[in-house]
């Protein structure tokens, strides 16, 4: 039997088990209807936009139904305002939830009336309208026109010279796509890669391992592990990436052009397989380094806390600040690429120098991986009882 073929029919021996699994089954569905369901709230939030606060205003504050839109405006708060017959009347519009506030008074200082409590972002608004009022009576005062002065005010504008650098406008939904891409990588390097560790303890725990290393070499053995490990998580990584895909254009949550939204599940699935292949022939050497499925966590945390890093990293930095430079040179490190990069490339701006040696480095970390892996699987995976030490198991059998 040639190395290909022997490794071959390991790795269709652990595509056909793992797929059999109801486990694997129930964990695919589940997680494509969790992503399902948040496009969905989504879908459903998104739908519910409409003014931030509705006004009511009588025939005294009417004047103050443009500023108050205006100044809303400029702090970001859509106000939508409504003239009611008195203030009887916007009190029982107020209590009956029709108005969130209500304009009170004779119109020659802002007074404003809600059912319970006054939100903060509408506060500001009403600040600021209140000191245009003031500044408004001072130059009326002066004998001044107020509403030029207003007029030049609201005109008046900096001027902003072009950048050194063209910074790159990020896009809201291309961020939550980036955090999800994040999110599926480093589910998917823990718990596929933690099943390559057991399953080789499972192996060595039930003596398995004697009967088949005694038709195959180790290597071929480890391989086809990890080939079939791995191609079953593609499947779910592909099934999962593409559906989730499919909801969020099809209920135009995604409005981003189809082009992004498909080469971020084109990255998605390329540094899976990448993350996947340096980290999973890792895995397999340290799971033959124990025989008890108890001690499968402790040997393989060291290599789960670079990825653990990278994922924490990420989403608690890139959300706020996409482009920082801490991130930007983590990404292009080999053990930190496969949950940093395919983040950045879902969220754009990163210059195709950098996505090209962030793969070219951990293409070419890879082989020497295999080659440090496999030395510690020959000369550990036949050794059963006590754990055997790195040292020990990567001396010469």
């Amino acid at each position: 039997m040639s190395p290909a073929a022997a490794a071959g029919l390991v790795a269709s021996r652990e595509i056909s088990i793992r797929l059999k699994s109801k486990a694997y089954r129930i964990s695919t569905a589940v997680t494509l209807l969790l992503i399902v369901a948040g496009i969905l709230v989504i879908k459903l939030i998104s739908g519910n936009g409409g003014a931030d606060a509705k006004v009511g205003f009588t025939t005294a504050t009417a004047g103050f139904s443009a500023p108050l839109q205006a100044a809303g405006k400029t702090l970001g708060e859509t106000i939508e305002t409504t003239q009611v017959p008195d203030e009887a009347a916007g009190r029982a519009k107020l209590a009956d939830g029709s108005l969130d506030a209500l304009l009170t008074g004779d119109g020659t200082s802002v007074h404003v009336q809600v059912k319970k409590d006054l939100d903060g972002k509408f506060a500001n608004v009403l600040q600021l309208v209140s000191q245009q009022v003031a500044v408004g009576q001072q130059v009326t005062a002066l004998g001044g026109d107020p509403a030029r002065f207003q007029a030049a005010v609201a005109s008046a504008k900096f001027v902003e010279d072009p950048p050194l650098e063209q910074p790159y406008d990020y896009n809201g939904q291309q961020l939550v796509l980036g955090i999800i891409a994040g999110i599926l990588i480093y589910m998917s390097l823990l718990m596929n890669g933690q099943i390559v560790a057991q399953g080789v303890v499972e192996e060595k725990t039930s003596r398995v391992v004697e009967l088949l290393l005694s038709t195959i070499k180790p290597w071929q053995l480890m391989a086809g592990k990890v080939l079939g490990i791995g191609a079953v998580g593609l499947i779910q990584m592909i099934v999962i990436g593409v559906g989730g895909l499919v909801a969020g254009l099809a209920m135009d949550v995604l409005t981003i052009s189809v082009s992004a939204a498909v080469g971020t599940v084109v990255w998605l699935i390329v540094w899976y397989l990448l993350g996947f292949l340096m980290y999973s022939i890792v895995f397999a050497a340290l799971g033959a380094l124990v025989s008890r499925q108890e001690d499968v966590g402790g040997v393989t945390t060291p290599a789960l806390m670079f990825v653990i890093a990278g994922y924490v990293i990420g989403i608690s930095v890139l959300p706020s600040d996409p482009g920082n430079t801490f991130v930007e040179v983590l990404s292009v490190i080999p053990v930190f690429s496969p949950t940093l990069m395919p983040m950045r490339l879902a969220m754009g701006g990163v210059p195709v120098w950098e996505a090209v040696v962030s793969v070219g480095l951990v293409v070419l970390l890879i082989p020497g991986l295999i080659w440090f892996a496999a030395r510690i699987y020959r000369n550990a995976v036949m050794r059963t009882g006590a754990k055997v030490k790195l040292r020990d198991a990567l001396r010469a059998a």
